[in-house]
């Protein structure tokens, strides 16, 4: 063991002694009344579900810096609690879209909307490589399931179907007919980057399907996420079942057999495959805007809470209800329930005497569409990583149910597990820590990525994820409000300890560090 390997744990081990004191804080009582009154307001049917890049986002904007102006916190630069980043808002095909591959010495050359079609929010440019088969994509480790496993992606396309395996089986931990975040296509194309991928080329799930036609999904025109970094195609499958088969193998088997034990197939394709994409996506773009405040401390370190407060509008993209695109879908839980919960924990610190670090305060826009907000925050230097000593992350924490949270992160400190279990035991809160992995489809992303330890708060998936009926008579003000209790009390604990917490590196940085 290297020296420098020895002083990093003993750091570690500094930072976990100096947090035991942590009971001795006065215990954090938040209102659930006011609490819930933020929730009602933005679901409410004027918010029409809060999409990045309309005009009730910004409406939601306002809200959220009147409240924090109404407070006293600072504006975290030049005088705005807003910061302002581009969204897509209108994208079509350019004229320029091409791909050819090479299998075996000959070359074919697919045709443009008939055999293949970029991806709205596909990166630009010309791209060359080789093709490795991932499955579904999906890196699940709360599922047990990682398609990427043992798996080299890097400067290779990725063959990924749509989707997730088991979705139809109500006992599956993909829990069945009710669609995780994981089959989204955005997520699938995120996780593909964040494990070095070049590029993602899609094929629909037919083998799961019966009886569906082999057609390409419509390009879509509206709303998303600006370029995300590689290019992305779908295919028609019988293109990708070739191949495979090339490989020696069936897809439609080893898509039943993925379904039928829940196991991985990935595996590179024939090493002659080489595909020549040519990708033109054209868009058009709005602002959109974070909105940040802080409560100063006596050092320049602070401790950062966040929540996005953008939703699926009504329901164009990302909807999880047949039907539902044009109906709004209120995001009561996902996730006006964790920005009422940012906004009653800067009502909490606003008036508790100065503490030795300060609090960062953060709504981010755009989660829904690809973490915009927080990965334009991060790289914006507006609050410098290195003062930030712990980011802790809210998205939907509102359907708390027999006392039942989940915590994300706790291993990417090691202090963070002892002092959240000794914290929420007066409480009578039942944590399951996910220690599988610190990072997730959510804005703890990006903080992870420059190594700021994280914790991730959420009550948990529901039949109403993403659909019209996520709406405020179904949240849990009081357990909502016991959480965020919590919550503060960690937050002092962080803001306080003679030692700041050690970031605790569990798994390679090449994974995070490829996210953003």
């Amino acid at each position: 063991m290297t020296h420098s390997r020895k002083c990093a744990i003993a750091a570690c081990a500094i930072a976990a002694s100096a947090l035991v004191w942590a009971g001795k804080l006065a215990p954090v009582r938040i209102e659930p009344d006011r609490y819930l009154a933020h929730v009602k307001y933005l679901a409410s049917d004027e918010m029409k579900g809060r999409a990045t890049g309309s005009a009730e986002l910004d409406k939601a904007a306002r809200y959220i810096a009147r409240e924090f102006e109404s407070l006293g916190l600072r504006p975290i630069t030049g005088g705005s609690y807003f910061q302002e980043f581009p969204v897509t808002v209108n994208a079509k095909i350019g004229p320029r879209n091409r791909l050819k591959y090479a299998l075996d010495g000959q070359e074919s050359v697919l045709k443009a909307g008939e055999d293949f079609l970029p991806l709205n929010f596909s990166a630009r440019g010309s791209f060359h490589g080789g093709v490795v088969f991932a499955g579904y994509g999906i890196t699940a480790p709360e599922y047990g399931y990682d398609d990427f496993a043992g798996l080299d992606v890097r400067d290779k396309f990725v063959l990924i179907m749509r989707h997730e395996p088991q979705e139809f089986d109500e006992q599956s931990p993909f829990a069945g007919r009710i669609y995780t975040e994981h089959a989204q296509t955005l997520t699938k194309v995120l996780t593909a980057r964040m494990h070095g991928a070049l590029g993602i080329i899609m094929v629909s799930d037919l083998a799961g399907h019966a009886g569906s036609a082999d057609e390409l999904d419509p390009f879509i025109r509206s709303l998303g996420p600006g370029d995300t970094g590689i290019p992305c195609v779908q295919v028609k499958w019988s293109i990708a079942e070739a191949w495979v088969h090339s490989a020696g193998k069936d897809l439609r088997k080893i898509a039943g057999e993925i379904d039928g034990d829940l196991q991985p197939r990935s595996f590179p394709l024939d090493e002659s495959l080489r595909v020549a994409l040519e990708v033109d996506v054209k868009r058009q773009q709005r602002n959109v805007r974070n909105v940040a405040a802080y409560a100063p401390g006596e050092t320049e370190k602070f401790v950062a809470v966040g929540a996005h407060y953008d939703h699926l509008g009504l329901g164009e993209l990302y909807s999880m209800a047949p039907g539902g695109e044009g109906k709004p879908h209120p995001g009561a839980d996902d996730n006006a329930s964790g920005t009422a919960g940012v906004l009653e924990l800067a009502r909490h610190f606003s008036s508790q005497p100065r503490r030795t670090r300060g609090a960062l305060f953060l709504a981010f826009a755009g989660e829904e569409v690809g973490l915009l907000g927080s990965s334009q925050f991060v790289r914006s230097g507006l609050a410098q990583m290195g003062g930030t000593v712990a980011m802790v992350n809210l998205d939907m924490i509102g359907r708390i149910r027999e006392n039942a949270v989940t915590v994300g992160g706790a291993n990417t400190s090691r202090a963070f597990r002892e002092m959240v279990e000794r914290l929420a035991t007066p409480r009578g809160l039942h944590l399951e820590f996910n220690d599988r992995t610190g990072y997730g489809s959510s804005d703890h992303n990006a903080f992870l990525a420059r190594e700021v330890p994280v914790l991730f708060f959420f009550s948990g998936l529901h039949a109403d994820y993403h659909r019209p009926t996520d709406t405020w008579e179904k949240i849990n003000a009081e357990g909502a409000a016991n959480l965020l209790g919590l919550v503060a009390e960690v937050m002092e604990t962080l803001m306080e300890a003679p030692e700041q917490p050690g970031f605790l590196r569990s798994f390679p940085r090449s994974a995070t560090a490829a996210v953003f």
